[in-house]
């Protein structure tokens, strides 16, 4: 028994199909057949039917497959701390990153980070907050950047900036004439994200509701709300980086009362041995958004002003 065989049992249990296993492994199939046939024989155990339509895992195989994966796992973190004990700013680091963020974030950060860590190739994956989690468990990914604080031991997180949440509405809507919104005064028509995207929990939560009750729209991308608001069809929540995005649709921002928020995090493995190249990244990301946290915080220091002016004149 070997590491290949053990990738070649994963892969076939994964695919169901020995040829694209095969492809996977980037090996020939009659060489993958040839060598979980060997396996089997090592092992004395049959670990796949097969039949001319699927490939199937056995009860034994399906048992074995977790011992496979950790032993995997500890080498690839062998290999990984051998190279982080040379260079952790080396090389590709491997980083998720929410819907709602990144199309906003990362233009933003890119060139700070290639002038300040040339020698770290970023690769982005953009995908939902539970499948981001997982795939960094699965050590599928080195970080990624979160709006929520993931559970459990074996995550570590730092966070990164406060973006607020602004109130997004059609230029005809009814609130769109006032300075500020109260949260709860979106309730009745909010439009939200499907559900895994973690910015549909918070907006909700903004506007005090268990569930929307603006329209049955469950948009996959924060884009398709905006534009959706721009069409008239109800108001939302955008993030502040996405603010450019919602004016050039042609639709009206207004700052919220009670100055919701959310928190950009940057989350890895506790046991991740490049640890030295996420906090790297942490400082670039968080000074590249200073000037925006310290803006966003001009902002609401000037709401409340207007506020207090406000209450002054209706006192009169």
């Amino acid at each position: 028994m070997n590491l290949r065989d053990l990738r070649y049992m994963l892969a076939v249990a994964e695919h169901r199909h020995f040829g694209r296993a095969a492809e996977a492994c980037r090996v020939s199939q009659p060489t993958l057949s040839v060598q979980l046939r060997k396996l089997e024989e090592s092992l004395g155990v049959v670990l796949f039917e097969r039949n001319s339509k699927q490939v199937v895992a056995t009860p034994v195989c399906e048992a074995l497959l977790a011992h496979a994966r950790v032993a995997l796992a500890e080498v690839e973190a062998m290999s990984a701390l051998a190279k982080a004990l040379a260079d952790p700013l080396r090389g590709p680091l491997r980083i998720g990153v929410i819907p709602t963020l990144g199309p906003y974030l990362l233009p933003l950060v890119f060139a700070p980070l290639r002038e300040a860590l040339p020698h770290l190739a970023i690769e982005p994956w953009e995908d939902v907050t539970t499948t981001l989690v997982e795939k960094l468990r699965a050590h599928e990914l080195d970080a990624a950047l979160l709006a929520s604080e993931p559970d459990g031991a074996d995550l570590a997180s730092r966070a990164l900036f406060t973006e607020p949440f602004i109130a997004a509405l059609p230029p005809d809507h009814p609130l769109a004439a006032r300075d500020s919104i109260a949260e709860a005064e979106l309730s009745a028509d909010v439009l939200v994200l499907a559900d895994g995207h973690c910015l549909r929990d918070q907006a909700l939560a903004a506007c005090g509701l268990a569930g929307p009750l603006g329209g049955a729209l469950r948009a996959s991308s924060l884009a398709t709300l905006i534009n959706m608001v721009a069409a008239g069809y109800g108001t939302t929540l955008v993030p502040g980086l996405a603010a450019g995005a919602a004016q050039d649709a042609g639709i009206v921002l207004r700052p919220l009362a009670a100055r919701a928020s959310r928190t950009i995090r940057i989350v890895w493995r506790a046991a991740f041995p490049r640890r030295a190249a996420v906090e790297a990244v942490a400082r670039v990301v968080a000074e590249r958004l200073a000037p925006y946290a310290a803006a966003a915080e001009r902002e609401a220091a000037g709401l409340d002003q207007r506020a207090a002016r406000g209450q002054v004149k209706r006192s009169r």
